[in-house]
């Protein structure tokens, strides 16, 4: 529509409206032109407000058009990372490592020395809701090969495998279910720079052999366990004769000649408390007929009571022995305890004492110890730890000299 109808279409309403107006005024052609222009000013507002209107309807079209495909390309990323890699979430990696450094003074001599003991990787995956992999490899004081003081080592390397909702089976290479370290020893779980000494020298930890097991839950916080798995191959003779510690096999080409059993009972149904007790056979520990180290039985039992800042571990352990050969050598019963008060005083900071009791096969594990120390955790899975330990042995007779060391030690886990 141009101004010349738009112009028309007015002059047409005008005159329809004369007949309203007072006769005693004459209509001129200045009137005219006012009621036009007035109209004319009227028809551009509303055609600026409509081209408006349909500028802001694009510009809103644009912008939801714009934002589904945002939604449809983000949603299209999203199920392309859940199709590329299925598994990745699944897979997790931890480790832990701990740095010690020993002081040592005694009336034969001081020694002073700084070791990496330990840097460990865990590496795991969940198959399926029902099967995972655990596994656990090490190196030990830091250098490994010939000649040098370390070790690499795969500790653990099994699948577990859901039976039902309170049992699981599992088989492979995996730490057997005795004591309170073979489990559970990263650094920031336990007091003291050292590993207590029952648990590792009566129980050799970190004991690990292969096999298969079956663990299960039951009412009132009891739960169980059950395996048969390469056993140890003690030696009967040299320095180590008849020392646990030196038995361990580690399923390096090891003889499987005779297995071994073991079982766990745990008790966890109280706030704050642990109650467990485990038994081992091996008919053969020795892994040789006829040289006079016939069977092995070992029993372990332990608590853990946390109450508030307060908390107290105690252990024992105990080897029974059978054959000529182990009671000549006054080996045939190997025993040792520990009790081990301590207080949180809050997050960051823990005290505590320990006192070990030892009777195992060598001489220089024979003894006594009495320690007291500190954990400092600056962070979770971060410990900074100092202790003093005094050991005085059973047999001074044989120039075993009574010590007192100092120890300071950094560990971690993730």
């Amino acid at each position: 529509m141009n101004t010349l109808k738009i112009a028309a279409f007015a002059l047409a309403i005008l005159l329809a409206a004369m007949p309203a107006v007072a006769q005693d005024k004459p209509v001129t052609i200045e009137d005219v032109l006012e009621i036009v222009q007035r109209q004319q000013a009227e028809i551009d507002a509303l055609r600026t407000e409509l081209d408006a209107t349909r500028q802001g309807m694009d510009a809103t079209a644009d912008k939801v058009a714009e934002s589904e495909e945002k939604i449809e390309a983000t949603g299209d990323f999203v199920e392309s990372l859940a199709a590329a890699a299925p598994g990745r979430s699944k897979t997790s990696i931890g480790g832990y490592g701990e740095l010690h450094y020993n002081q040592v003074n005694s009336d034969a001599g001081d020694s002073e020395e700084i070791d990496f003991h330990r840097f460990v990787l865990f590496f795991g995956h969940e198959f399926s809701d029902k099967v995972r992999f655990f596994s656990e490899f090490e190196l030990e004081h830091s250098l490994a090969g010939d000649g040098k003081p370390g070790e690499v080592e795969l500790e653990q390397a099994y699948a577990e495998f859901d039976l039902g909702n309170n049992i699981a089976a599992r088989a492979g290479l995996f730490l057997l279910p005795v004591g309170i370290l073979n489990e559970t020893h990263e650094p920031p779980t336990f007091y003291g720079v050292e590993r207590n000494d029952v648990e590792n020298i009566i129980l050799p930890s970190t004991w690990w052999e292969a096999g298969a097991g079956v663990r299960g839950n039951l009412a009132n916080g009891l739960s169980w366990d059950a395996a048969v798995h390469s056993g140890l191959a003690i030696p009967t003779s040299g320095s180590s004769a008849f020392r646990v510690r030196s038995g361990r096999q580690k399923v390096a080409e090891a003889d499987a000649s005779d297995m071994a059993t073991t079982v766990r009972m745990k008790y966890t149904g109280v706030p704050g408390l642990e109650l467990a007790a485990s038994y081992q056979y091996q008919s053969d520990p020795s892994q040789v007929a006829g040289d006079g180290l016939d069977s092995g039985q070992l029993f372990t039992a332990h608590a853990i009571y946390q109450r508030d800042r307060f908390g107290v571990r105690a252990l024992y352990g105990s080897w029974e022995f059978d054959g000529a050969a182990v009671e000549a050598a006054d080996a045939d019963s190997q025993s040792g305890w520990y009790i081990e008060p301590s207080f949180r005083a809050n997050k960051n900071w823990g005290v505590y004492a320990r006192y070990s009791d030892l009777d195992a096969a060598r001489a220089q594990d024979r003894f006594t110890q009495t320690e007291f120390g500190f954990n400092y955790w600056p962070t979770d899975g971060v410990v900074l730890k100092m202790d003093y330990r005094m050991r005085e042995f059973d047999l001074p007779a044989l120039s075993l000299s009574d010590f007192d060391a100092i120890d300071v030690g950094f560990g971690y886990n993730f």
